[in-house]
């Protein structure tokens, strides 16, 4: 029995190539990226390659709750931009381990956020959708206040205010639901089971909209191309919604990831799909209802679409490599 599995943006290790050196490019905007093995992390670093001068560095180059380094690499580096694809996203870990939550979460993102008001900085920062209680009956705007209702979202929300405090050129990404081709996440879990077992019981009643890694990547470029313009003004910074569309429970996302693989030939046999309450599959950390955000903000003012995560799936389940990348739990 499975329920909401979520990658988002995880950061884990692996041994494909990183870059702590910058990828040069014509390009005089200087880019610097934390979190560059997550999911959300390795497809930032794919679509900015060759376009901007780029310094990115995975947990183990740079540990974002580590002050000092903090302060030492940016001075360094002095990025115009600085990305922070790096959390703490085991959501139900989290619960027993509130204090490495918010380390993470919390004063991790704060110390990239004075940090890059030191030297005058956009920061931009990805959080979440666990930020909302998931109780309304719509879906969550940029002006509805957050009531985050595990360890995880508080600690996510409390990053996101001292980053506010702390940086007045911000940008804040809640995004949702997170898939890629690469990394621990809900589309290669379910690829996993559906090879192995010929019933599977997802919750039905959690809806949300998945999004594509490489889509939350091309709307950052795009958001680096505006704010390296002439015509950036304050008003373009703060809080954004960015997910996929059309919204979907988990199980209806289960079935759409099942049918793509079939139709890819990734798998011989479809294996049957049982919706079930939420409750029929107690988790340690309570999953909000409705996740579904409002993207009309950022399309407003930056011009992008939500993401398109069935055009993107069937890129992801025939891409996805199971053989380079062991099936963990993520890790922080």
């Amino acid at each position: 029995m499975i329920s909401d599995i979520e990658n988002k943006g995880v950061s884990v290790e692996t041994s494909k190539t990183l870059h702590k050196i910058p990828i040069k490019a014509p390009s005089t905007v200087k880019v610097m990226l934390t979190g560059a093995a997550g999911a959300v992390g390795v497809s930032i670093v794919k679509q900015l390659a060759g376009k901007v001068d780029l310094y990115a560095y995975t947990h183990k180059q740079l540990d974002i709750t580590q002050l000092a380094k903090v302060y030492e690499i940016i001075d360094e580096v002095k990025p115009d931009i600085i990305i922070n694809a790096a959390g703490y996203t085991a959501v139900d870990n989290a619960q027993n381990d509130e204090a490495q939550a918010n380390l993470v979460n919390h004063d991790g993102a704060q110390y990239l956020a004075l940090a890059a008001e030191k030297i005058n900085a956009v920061l931009f920062h990805l959080s979440t959708d666990y930020v909302f209680s998931g109780e309304s009956d719509a879906a969550y705007t940029e002006q509805d206040l957050p009531h985050p209702i595990n360890v995880y979202g508080q600690s996510k929300l409390a990053g996101e205010l001292a980053i506010q405090q702390s940086c007045t050129k911000h940008i804040i990404i809640r995004t949702a639901w997170v898939f890629a081709e690469h990394g621990q996440n809900f589309v290669r879990t379910i690829l996993t089971l559906a090879k192995n077992h010929s019933q599977l019981d997802i919750v039905d009643d959690q809806i949300g909209g998945p999004t594509y890694a490489g889509d939350i990547a091309k709307v950052i470029e795009v958001l680096i191309n505006k704010l390296s313009g002439d015509d950036v003004s304050s008003v373009h910074y703060g809080i954004y919604h960015y997910c996929g569309l059309p919204y979907v429970s988990w199980k209806g996302f289960a079935d759409a990831i099942i049918m793509a693989a079939k139709q890819g030939d990734i798998i011989d046999t479809l294996p049957k799909v049982n919706g079930i309450l939420s409750e029929a599959y107690p988790r340690a950390a309570k999953r909000p209802k409705n996740s579904r955000l409002d993207c009309r903000k950022i399309a407003q003012v930056f011009d992008v679409l939500p993401s398109d995560w069935q055009a993107a799936l069937s890129v992801v389940v025939s891409s996805t490599d199971f053989s380079l990348e062991p099936l963990t739990k993520p890790k922080p």
